[in-house]
């Protein structure tokens, strides 16, 4: 059974908005719904199934409410799935703002089109770098309920970029293949940031063509664990020049490599973690990865560059009534003449409780090391919003990165009007970014802020509006600081 945005029937249900949005939305159709289910009619009952049968509907990131139970139909045991469509048609209007440095984007986001859970995408969004404007199309069932196909074209004022991905992924645990193929192509600026100033004369400007293929299949797999073997190539152009160079020089790669994963796959659901009024889905799984791959000479590397590549990483989790702990760590490099050459370890915990009523207890730790990382791909706190949330764009870039949070997440009323959820969240953050020929630049900041986020929405990404006061290193102007952002997302 699915049900429409809002149910009419309902005492919060808020009057002539709830009637409209109904009649206006295209509702989920019930052969999306089958068709993304990873139980068949016929199968043995698992409950651990069922479970992902319910995470499966919830990442379609169509619905606001999920729910799998199980019933009785002439002596014979059925499942009962009850959704919820969330409003999908969604125009863009935002702005952010953190240490006196604003954004703002304008667009339309369609993430249910004509009740096929597609996703269709169309957003300038205005930064203080540059403009972009972008358009995405993801489509989870192509031409067949398992086939996936994804489209990015982002078109910049400094460059563009496109990328993609084709192909049937691991849509379950159980499963027991997988085949996917993507690839980019970029004629972009690369910017390069030192202690929060953009340093024009290291700019890159970056040409690249990337095709990839992965193959997984599966050693051992049920419904709570697996073991995945992955065979993957790629070929690559890519090349980093001077801005305004002459001519770019075309050069060509080549990389191959396998891999194996271990998991025994856990989640636990909980709300009012990262959104209002909906079920979410925390990994708490416990996985480890290896994987090995050679980028020899005779596809195109120099001698000075061609080796062999390791990646490892692993994660851990103790799950309890009403709150987790996950441990996560990874590292990957290439080895070239028996020494290192270029790579990267990262490491992370992040632990939340939610055993005292009304409040979400966050702790995140994580730091990460980067050797010889390609043009662009430095750290840079304020672009993945992690990092303290009132400081200025790029005060935090380099090699190097490290941040402590500490957050309670106090819920004030989770269906506000039947329209929102409304929080208060007091905060400390303290870390940052720095380059290896610096010494650490680390500053922080402790205030509050308002959360608000949709409750009707297909996705309930929550805004923030915070003030803290800074310290530390890694800002200008005065001690106070104003962000209007996106909540961050653990």
């Amino acid at each position: 059974m699915n049900r429409n945005v809002f149910d009419l029937q309902e005492t919060d249900a808020p009057g002539f908005i709830a009637r409209l949005a109904n009649r206006l939305h295209a509702r989920t159709r019930p052969g999306v719904i089958r068709g993304t289910l990873p139980v068949n009619p016929g199968d043995r009952y698992d409950s651990a199934r069922v479970a992902e049968s319910e995470r499966a509907l919830r990442n379609l990131s169509v619905f606001s409410r999920v729910r799998i139970d199980t019933t009785r139909l002439a002596g014979r045991l059925a499942l009962r799935v009850a959704t919820t469509d969330g409003w999908s048609t969604k125009p863009q209007l935002g702005y952010s703002s953190a240490g006196g440095d604003a954004s703002w984007l304008a667009g339309l986001v369609e993430d249910n089109l004509l009740g096929t859970a597609t996703s269709l995408t169309a957003v300038y969004n205005r930064t203080p770098d540059r403009g972009v404007f972008s358009l995405g199309y993801v489509n989870p069932h192509f031409f067949s309920r398992r086939v996936q196909l994804q489209g990015l074209y982002k078109g910049k004022t400094d460059g563009k970029e496109g990328t993609w991905l084709f192909g049937v992924p691991f849509y379950e645990t159980a499963a027991r293949r997988a085949l996917t193929t993507d690839g980019e192509a970029a004629s972009e600026r690369v910017l390069h940031y030192q202690d929060g100033a953009h340093v024009e004369s290291l700019d890159r400007e970056r040409r690249a063509l990337r095709l990839g293929m992965t193959v997984g299949f599966a050693a051992h797999a049920t419904s709570r664990d697996y073991v995945r073997i992955w065979f993957a190539a790629q070929w690559r152009r890519e090349d980093f020049d001077a801005v305004g160079a002459p001519a770019i020089r075309r050069s060509l790669f080549g990389t191959a490599g396998a891999a194996v994963d271990v998991a025994h796959s856990r989640f636990q659901v909980l709300e009012r973690f990262n959104s209002y009024a909906r079920r979410e889905d925390v990994d708490v799984s416990q996985s480890l990865r290896v994987g090995l791959w050679v980028a020899p000479r005779a596809w195109g590397y120099a001698p000075t560059e061609a080796g062999i590549g390791t990646e490892l990483s692993a994660q851990v989790a103790v799950p309890w009534a009403g709150g987790f702990a996950v441990l996560r760590g990874a590292g990957h490099g290439v080895f070239t003449a028996g020494a290192p050459d270029s790579g990267r370890v990262s490491g992370a915990l992040t632990v939340a409780s939610q055993n005292v009523p009304r409040h979400t207890l966050i702790l995140h730790l994580e730091g990460a090391r980067l050797r010889r990382p390609k043009f662009g791909e430095e750290f840079d706190l304020w672009t993945t919003q992690n990092g303290p949330r009132v400081f200025g764009i790029h005060q935090f870039t380099g090699w190097r990165m490290a941040w402590l949070a500490l957050e309670d997440r106090i819920l004030v009323a989770d269906e506000a009007w039947g329209l929102m959820g409304v929080g208060l969240a007091p905060f400390f953050d303290y870390g940052g970014a720095w380059y290896r020929t610096e010494a650490p630049r680390l500053g922080g900041d402790v205030g509050v802020s308002l959360r608000i986020g949709p409750t009707r929405a297909v996705r309930g990404d929550v805004a923030e509006f915070a003030v803290g006061y800074r310290f530390g290193q890694g800002f200008t102007g005065g001690r106070w600081g104003f962000a209007v952002r996106k909540g961050v997302h653990y």
